[in-house]
């Protein structure tokens, strides 16, 4: 037994939790976020806990980290020199990409930055056909040249993609068995290895992104490992874009999944309180300092896709391919907009009031830090409509300056605009919840499922705050905001499990008789699994393994991708996997076909193994207190139905259990802040969570 440990990096703050495995006590702390390295937040944040809290990490049993590295070094260009080695006449499958516009008829939309020039995108002689079968030979005298080639270009890292290697990898091995021999130092990348799926572009992007990538990663890791091993710490863990934690040689070996690290705990999270509260029809809400980011919990699972563009608009929005890069492993589906606290609220050229895209991140940071900034933000106004209270910022450890968050506001918006004060603030707010509830819309309805049936996990540091206005606009009629909720993902990253995806194109018809094939494929996917939580020094008893098929009708393009039980695949019939996929399509689709035949293309393996508890919440002890001693003050607050109101605020680690707390009111709490608007009421449940009621 010992402390668990969580670090996550937001846009604003780095974010670090703890969690006694012994008691179940939580604690969470927040540093500022330190853009320029984000490793000194990360080391800062960890340090804190033995200068301030007197923990030694000897004490500590368990070490989990949300990254934003592999993100920022795509959107930033500052990945490695990469160079890509693929078959004669398919050099420029990055640049070709697909016709897919976030705009349908801008045919001058720029196409993203390719990650690899031109110059280093190597071809090699060799040719594998559609049935795995070699018709042109690998010719083998033609990579001393291209080796030669790397080294005098200074390659840091290399991609390699071959055509149908996925069905054949003996080319694509024979080359990298060479590269690896000759050039020790550089990171050599097989798509064979990284992702045996067809799709030549999607493979080549996502070996690509893994290139480009991870010496970058590699960099950050080690010195983070040199810090945590200096002073004994335990093992570090990754989360990963799918939820769930793996180590970092696992990291390295498929960087791409790291994209969506800190989003990513954030569902685990939702869906672990989901689990204890016995919810399993939920729709996550993160509000942070930067974006906002949602995702749905259909019946206790996290909802996953294949179909993701990193560094480009995939995640804003499921429909909008061609901004960014793809990468073909399993990530949280989840919507993401910019309209974090630190979002900045501007006037275009027609005279409208605009928030976002632009954040004022932890340096300026909003208006009312005082520290520099001058650009209104989604804080300022919050501030100003009287939700933050200054003097308990951070549980009192950060100043806010209100008359900085006005003067910034009404230079800004309001003058230009002709509005007063709280009317330019109340603006905002409108816009920037309007904004969130298209992305709850994104996950919920464009996926064929209606939010009125769901619950909403709010959490952030700004979630709780417009969470109650967020559900009213999309009809939800109950909020949960779980413990901790400025820093609830960090507490994600230490509730979860080692969780890794595999993939293996098969390519044949759904039929009963393919059930020897698809026995065989999964046994040889199982095997490379069950290594990896070898690796992992996973016990037997603490492995477990999900099975699923990517499923299609025949002449289709694209897949859904439908659980299976082991049961199914050895002796049963596969009839009952068809219904689902049926089912599923109807739901996504609006229709089905049971009479079409159907097309297996991709077997998929989960391997998961157990590394603790479901430790989000803790069963809390009743409040001694009455509600009206855990009301601390009165405060002028403005709602847009009341004007200012003369609102009480109360302590929320004093609040009775099952009282309810009637709107309006604010609860505030160290590092969230919970506006209970007009029409509303809260309550804190035996579980430490507060939950919002609203009228359905």
């Amino acid at each position: 037994m010992g402390l668990r440990l969580g670090v996550d990096i937001g846009g604003t703050f780095t974010d670090l939790a703890t969690i006694d495995e012994e008691t179940g006590e939580q604690r969470v702390w927040k540093v500022p976020s330190t853009p320029e390295d984000y490793s000194s937040a990360v080391i800062q944040a960890i340090k804190t806990l033995s200068t301030e809290q007197g923990i030694a990490p000897q004490g500590m049993s368990f070490l989990s980290h949300a990254t934003t590295i592999v993100t920022n070094a795509i959107l930033e260009s500052k990945g490695a020199r990469a160079a890509l080695i693929t078959t004669r006449g398919f050099r420029d499958v990055l640049e070709i990409r697909r016709q897919s516009r976030a705009k349908l008829y801008d045919i001058f939309q720029p196409s993203p930055k390719v990650l690899i020039p031109r110059h280093l995108r190597l071809e090699v002689t060799e040719r594998i056909d559609a049935y795995g079968q070699v018709k042109q030979p690998l010719r083998e005298e033609e990579l001393p040249a291209i080796v030669s080639f790397l080294k005098a270009h200074q390659v840091q890292a290399v991609a390699v993609c071959l055509l149908f290697s996925f069905l054949n990898s003996a080319h694509e091995k024979a080359i990298g068995a060479l590269l690896r021999r000759e050039l020790p130092d550089v990171k050599v990348f097989l798509s064979s290895e990284v992702l045996p799926e067809m799709r030549e572009y999607e493979r080549t992007s996502t070996v690509a992104v893994c290139a480009y990538v991870a010496p970058v990663l590699e960099g950050y890791l080690n010195q983070l490992n040199r810090f945590l091993e200096s002073d004994s710490y335990p093992p570090l863990y990754l989360m990963g874009s799918s939820g769930g934690v793996f180590s970092v040689e696992e990291g390295l070996r498929m960087p791409a999944m790291l994209t969506e690290s800190g989003p990513a705990a954030g569902v685990t999270a939702a869906a672990a309180l989901g689990e204890l509260l016995g919810l399993r029809q939920l729709i996550s809400f993160d509000m942070g300092g930067t974006t906002a980011k949602t995702s749905l919990i259909n019946d206790g699972e996290v909802s996953i896709t294949t179909e993701y563009e990193v560094g480009g608009m995939g995640n804003v929005r499921r429909w909008l391919q061609g901004t960014g890069h793809p990468i073909k492993v399993p990530v949280v589906d989840l919507a993401e907009v910019s309209a974090g606290g630190g979002s900045i609220a501007w006037v275009d050229d027609a005279g409208g009031l605009r928030v976002g895209p632009q954040s004022a991140g932890a340096s300026p940071g909003p208006a009312c830090y005082g520290m520099g900034g001058e650009d209104p933000t989604v804080t300022d106004a919050d501030t100003v409509l009287g939700y933050l209270d200054p003097d308990h910022f951070l549980g009192g450890k950060m100043s806010i300056f209100p008359d900085r968050a006005s003067q910034a506001i009404q230079e800004s918006v309001g003058d230009p605009l002709g509005l007063n004060l709280l009317d330019a603030a109340q603006g905002i707010v409108d816009i920037v919840n309007s904004n969130m509830a298209d992305a709850v819309r994104m996950v919920s309805i464009e996926r064929g499922h209606d939010p009125r049936e769901f619950t909403l996990v709010a959490f952030g540091g700004a979630g709780p705050v417009h969470a109650g206005k967020l559900a009213s606009e999309l009809g939800i009629t109950r909020v949960i905001i779980p413990p901790n909720p400025g820093a609830f993902s960090a507490m994600g990253l230490v509730c979860t499990d080692l969780k890794r995806d595999y993939v293996r194109t098969l390519y044949t018809a759904f039929v009963d008789e393919a059930r020897g094939p698809i026995r065989e494929a999964y046994s040889e996917v199982e095997v490379e699994a069950r290594e990896m939580l070898a690796r992992s020094d996973i016990q037997e008893d603490k492995r477990s393994f999900r099975y699923s098929m990517d499923l299609r009708y025949e002449y289709q393009a694209y897949e859904l991708t439908v659980p299976v039980e082991p049961s199914e695949i050895e002796d049963g019939s596969l009839a009952d996997v068809a219904q689902r996929f049926h089912a599923q399509h109807m739901t996504m689709y609006g229709y089905n076909a049971p009479e079409e035949p159907i097309q297996l293309v991709n077997l998929r393996v989960t391997a998961i193994g157990q590394l603790g508890g479901n430790y989000i919440a803790q069963k809390a002890t009743s409040s001694n207190a009455s509600l009206d001693q855990a009301r601390t003050a009165y405060r002028e607050v403005f709602f847009k139905e009341t004007g200012k109101t003369r609102c009480p605020i109360y302590d929320r680690g004093v609040l009775p259990i099952g009282i309810p707390v009637p709107g309006p009111a604010v609860i505030q709490e160290a590092n969230s802040t919970i506006v209970v608007y007009p029409g509303q009421s809260a309550r804190a449940t035996e579980w430490g969570t507060i939950e919002l009621t609203l009228a359905g």
